[in-house]
């Protein structure tokens, strides 16, 4: 019973990879800023499920996997954040030089 779960379950990474890649692939690249923010948001959730799991009555195990889980994922959101923010700036106006050199 356990080899099919684990059978299932592999099953499922390997689609959601494929799945994944394909429909990134087919992002322009105009639309990848606001993908970016939004996909930062949904990984807040996670944030929240972590912070669930760490402190939920178990055993030391799943309270260290919980904690883990909070610290790899409030990484990933702030980074996400960062490159969404340093992508933003790209698109913004450069100040114009002032005549006769600094000032």
């Amino acid at each position: 019973m356990e080899s099919q779960i684990l059978v299932f379950l592999f099953f499922v990474l390997t689609l959601s990879i494929f799945l994944g890649f394909e429909l990134i692939s087919k992002v322009p690249a105009t639309l990848h800023t606001p993908l970016m923010s939004g996909a930062n948001a949904i990984s807040g959730i996670t944030i929240v499920g972590a912070i669930l799991s760490a402190g939920g009555e178990g055993n030391q195990t799943s309270q260290l996997l919980g904690a883990a889980a909070v610290l790899f994922a409030t990484i990933n959101v702030v980074g996400g954040y960062y490159v969404t923010d340093r992508m933003l700036g790209m698109f913004k106006k450069k100040e114009a030089p002032t005549p006769g050199g600094a000032a």
